[in-house]
């Protein structure tokens, strides 16, 4: 990867609905070499996706909780049902797994504190292998839907 794709990658995190015209005019290169670079990236996987970044809280979801989780079982099999499940609840907007206690950290979304609850009484607190969940409010996001540093 070099200063162009570097370039190239900067400007798609700036505006990914820029169109490959725009896009070869604004790291200055010829139309079919920025192409050519731009289906080599999604290719190696640098580029994973495009998508519109959406506030949650125009469309309704108010309510921001980062949720710890502690598990009581380690095995694999155990993390890879937890995840799977995790996985399939619509309002999990991010999941991390991480290296000591707790295990993970989930960040959930709802429209109101009733919906949470409801959502964690029936969904979160029935995950497997959990031992314990420790939720905290989301006060304010400060830094969000950062670019990567190229």
């Amino acid at each position: 990867m070099d200063a162009i794709d570097r370039e190239i990658l900067a400007q798609l995190q700036a505006d990914g609905r820029l169109s490959v015209t725009e896009l070869a005019e604004r790291v200055g290169l010829s139309l079919s070499p920025c192409h050519r670079r731009l289906k080599a990236l999604e290719a190696s996987g640098a580029i994973s996706g495009y998508h519109a970044q959406l506030d949650p809280t125009v469309l309704g979801l108010t309510f921001d909780s980062l949720v710890f989780v502690t598990m009581d079982d380690a095995r694999s099999e155990t993390l890879e049902k937890f995840e799977a499940a995790v996985a399939d609840i619509p309002h999990v907007i991010m999941a991390q797994r991480l290296f000591g206690v707790p295990d993970f950290l989930l960040r959930v979304v709802a429209a109101d504190l009733p919906a949470y609850q409801k959502l964690y009484d029936e969904r979160l607190a029935t995950l497997p292998g959990v031992q314990r969940l420790s939720s905290t409010l989301v006060m304010k996001r400060v830094v969000e839907g950062r670019e990567l540093p190229l």
